[in-house]
């Protein structure tokens, strides 16, 4: 088989009214623990911190033994101290907190420690890093939210009470070769519970005074029921999110371009859709930036690649979402390299740093774990089992002839798939691939399973191993293709593609039996293909109803409008 390479380099237009869905109340009941929101006038939802007081009752109750200062109101760009000014130089999480890879009983955490406060850049253009301690400390939503009711019924009471029975994480250091980015993993977690956490965060942990100590805002994530549980789940997926079009106005393919100064402050549209229909999980299916646009100004060593990160992630929208919604991740080839990358060539960044800077910047694998693949299988619950397959690591040369040989997964991952997919008895299959499979696409590509001179021979042999085997209801779900779509392939394989998150990187598409695409026979089948190019996200959930499992499938735009939905049904054993 190809193995990765590998190297210790990198060390650990808001929606409107009609679009308004009825769970914001929950939503801000379950924010909970210190923190409430205040809406702008552009209907964007920004995090109070609670009263100096409550906090610093916090810090005895959790057991810090000191007392707490933290920022008053967040404003559009970043916190304002309380108080007396700081001795030491003030510490932010200017790209918030997020929790990655969820299942029944584990989650990780991520923050990164900042010098600046956000959401502006600095005079470099980038969020700079800064030196300290993170800890995390959590607890089940149910016992926070009930006693931040009896915060607000009686001040004089102790509000915080429940948090003696709270856990915390140890003290992490913060340092620059992780690029400030701390990560823990949680274990022991109750199933289909909803838990809130904050970071706790500091210059020196041995040196904990009112003035050293910060608070992050309240972030939830929800636990995936036990695997054999009916349990109703719906999660959302999206990709391909181009900062550099989104900013500059530029369409990248010839997409509408919409977005307003005040989004180019807030972030992508999409995420006040995504925050709106509360999902209970989000699929991040690659090209989540993208290192080689603007081309001239492709980013190629480390500090430029991380800048990519720190700009993307520091929006309010985003933090918002992420910080409310666990997410599981996949990179393509924007997010690895450059456009359509493979292992090979001297051009930076090389391969060995695309794989690792993945890696470090997102929740994928607990904290200095270069040894665990990043293709895996979690079992959302009786109904649904989803692969991750990584579509870069272990692919052979684009330009290679295809044929037996030619491969995107590698002979290891190849032989997992298979073997995961025979011994799982979930009613759904579903594939989730950063690249299609099914199409149809650009004839002119290379890089994908679409392509007759890329990787199609190996999508036709698994497809038929499928059939042959009896193994059925297995689809796949994609992005990398800016437009979206559902289609067919002549064997029976369902592929939903997501498209682009935002409206400047969607592209018409490719229909089949069209000059130029991989299917000029037009032997796929196509039952959707949006009419105009769009930015908006794939929401997939899982129900039992009236004696059957129903699968349902729901084409977004960028404002949450539903452009098309199918679903499909099984009976109930």
């Amino acid at each position: 088989m190809t193995h990765p390479p590998h190297s210790s380099m990198l060390s650990p237009c808001p929606a409107s009214s009609k679009h308004h869905r009825s769970g914001t109340a929950r939503r801000d009941a379950t924010m909970g623990w210190g923190g409430r929101f205040l809406r702008t006038t552009s209907g964007f939802r920004v995090g109070v911190a609670r009263p100096l007081c409550a906090i610093r009752r916090l810090a005895v109750v959790i057991g810090l033994g000191v007392s707490i200062s933290v920022g008053g109101a967040v404003s559009a760009m970043g916190r304002e101290p309380l108080g007396e000014s700081r001795a030491a130089a003030p510490l932010f999480l200017a790209q918030g907190t997020m929790s990655g890879e969820v299942t029944a009983t584990t989650v990780l955490l991520q923050t990164r420690l900042t010098a600046d406060p956000g959401p502006g850049l600095n005079q470099q253009h980038d969020i700079d890093g800064a030196i300290g301690y993170v800890r995390f400390a959590y607890g089940p939503a149910e016992e926070i939210s009930a006693n931040d009711q009896a915060d607000a019924a009686d001040e004089t009471q102790d509000p915080l009470a429940w948090q003696r029975s709270a856990r915390l994480t140890e003290w992490q250091a913060v340092d620059a070769e992780h690029d400030f980015i701390v990560r823990v993993e949680l274990t022991d977690l109750q199933p289909a519970t909803r838990y809130l956490y904050r970071a706790i965060f500091t210059a020196d942990k041995d040196v904990l005074d009112d003035d050293s100590v910060s608070i992050g805002e309240a972030a939830s994530f929800l636990t995936l029921p036990e695997p054999r549980s009916g349990a109703s789940v719906r999660f959302c997926m999206g990709s391909c999110m181009n900062y550099h079009s989104f900013m500059s106005g530029v369409a990248n393919g010839g997409g509408p371009v919409t977005a307003t100064e005040e989004d180019r402050l807030l972030g992508y549209p999409v995420f006040e859709a995504l925050r709106d229909l509360e999902p209970d999980f989000f699929i991040g299916t690659g090209d989540i930036v993208y290192y080689d646009h603007p081309a001239q100004t492709a980013a190629r060593t480390l500090p430029e690649l991380r800048r990519k990160w720190h700009e993307q992630f520091r929006f309010p929208r985003l933090k918002e979402f992420f910080e409310r919604t666990p997410v599981y991740w996949s990179k393509d080839d924007h997010d690895f390299r450059f456009n359509d990358a493979d292992l090979m060539g001297a051009r930076e960044p090389s391969a060995v740093v695309g794989i690792d800077l993945f890696r470090e910047q997102l929740p994928l694998l607990p904290a200095d774990d270069h040894d665990s693949p990043s293709y895996r299988t979690h079992r959302i619950n009786r109904h649904v089992q989803l692969w991750f397959v990584e579509g870069r690591d272990y692919r052979s040369p684009n330009r290679e002839p295809d044929g037996p040989e030619k491969t995107i997964w590698g002979a290891e991952q190849k032989q997992w798939l298979q073997e995961t997919l025979r011994a799982s008895d979930a009613t759904w299959k579903i594939i989730i691939t950063p690249t299609p499979m099914v199409g149809p696409d650009r004839a002119s590509k290379r890089d994908n399973h679409t392509n007759p001179e890329g990787f199609r021979h190996e999508a036709d042999e698994f497809f038929a191993w499928l059939k042959a085997e009896g193994i059925d209801n297995v689809l796949t779900c994609c992005g990398d293709r800016h437009w979206q779509y559902h289609s067919v392939h002549p064997l029976g394989v369902e592929e939903f593609c997501c498209g682009a998150l935002n409206d400047e990187n969607s592209i018409r598409g490719v229909r089949p039996g069209a000059n130029g695409s991989t299917d000029p026979e037009g032997l796929i089948e196509q039952p959707y293909l949006y009419s105009e190019p769009t930015g908006g996200f794939l929401e997939i959930a899982v129900e039992e109803r009236l004696g059957n499992a129903v699968l349902t499938f729901r084409f977004h735009d960028d404002h949450g409008v539903v452009l098309y939905e199918t679903n499909k049904q099984s009976p109930l054993d």
